[in-house]
């Protein structure tokens, strides 16, 4: 049978959005400027992302059986993707999300709740959907042992594999092994590295020491800089989109991700792949919000027709 689509290992958590002016002190209680709840967690977001960009999903992930569980079915349900999940007693997650209320920058704490509980069990409950997907994609959300679990059956059974070290926590270095491309962002690959990713020419260094581990390509995001491609036979710069005044940056990894994996699942070349993501969080920075921030394929087929390629 063929492969088709893509599969996504990670959390789901409620998003508590607060827009200030600045966080307060210990101690401290201030007006805010904003709030909203919404769906969230990076591997739920990624899903929603390559999910609206054109692609077949299946999820696998735990919650709870609670209030935040029910914002998660139907949102899945809403986006066509397909749920395989387990509901255990524990309270789904939540994660508070600060948000600069003019710049639209983030600052972010989040409890994975049922989803911290992920195991190799339920990635094996699921392994039909990996091995069915074209393209894998896993975070560090959940519990490592999971997600290398997981990459395992997935380069086994012959999936492209993604994998988005975020956060940026310590790990078995034969995980890179696994990975057909590693996609940090530029604090996440100095976590990694050691290398801080202040410029083009760092980010290759970083590149570098990412592929030294044995990643097979180190795709690095940067930020309102685009990104940076780079593999053992190529370097190549990923141009930023501009889609609009910027509202909140919360999630545009998450739209980068997901939109590079359906891009992937679609037949794209790689590169090609990296500025269908980059067009996506580009997109995705001009909305407030992560999963509903994401856009449609048709946005983003917009968006790279009115830029040229570079």
């Amino acid at each position: 049978m063929a492969q088709t689509g893509v599969a996504i290992l990670g959390v789901f958590v409620a998003d508590l959005a607060f827009r200030a002016s600045r966080l307060p002190t210990i101690g401290e209680t201030m007006i805010g400027s904003g709030f909203a709840v919404g769906p969230g967690g990076k591997g739920s977001n990624q899903a929603v992302a390559a999910a609206r960009a054109g692609a077949g999903v299946s999820f696998i992930s735990r919650i709870g059986k609670d209030t935040f569980a029910e914002l998660a079915l139907k949102t899945w349900a809403a986006e066509g993707i397909v749920p395989r999940v387990t509901q255990v007693e524990t309270s789904t997650g939540a994660a508070f999300i600060y948000v600069h209320e003019t710049r639209g920058d983030n600052a972010i704490i989040i409890v994975p709740g049922a989803a911290g509980g992920i195991c190799v069990a339920d990635v094996d409950a699921a392994a039909d959907a990996i091995r069915a997907s074209k393209v894998f994609v896993t975070q560090l959300e959940q519990p490592v042992e999971a997600a290398q679990h997981a990459l395992t059956l997935a380069r086994d059974a012959g999936s492209i594999t993604v994998f988005n070290p975020a956060p940026a926590i310590p790990f078995d270095d034969a995980l890179y092994g696994l990975c057909d491309y590693v996609v940090p962002n530029e604090t996440e690959a100095e976590g990694l590295t050691g290398i801080a990713v202040s410029d083009l020419a760092a980010a290759r260094r970083a590149g570098d020491a990412l592929l030294a581990k044995g990643a097979g390509t180190a795709l690095i995001t940067l930020g309102d800089r685009g990104a940076l491609f780079h593999a053992r036979d190529r370097s190549v710069p990923v141009p930023p989109f501009a889609a609009g005044k910027v509202v909140e940056t919360t999630g545009a990894g998450d739209a980068f991700v997901g939109g590079f994996a359906a891009a992937l699942a679609g037949g794209a070349d790689p590169l090609e792949a990296a500025r269908f993501g980059s067009a996506t969080a580009g997109i995705s920075v001009t909305r407030p919000g992560t999963a509903p921030s994401m856009p449609r394929r048709a946005e983003i087929e917009a968006l790279l027709e009115g830029q040229p390629a570079s």
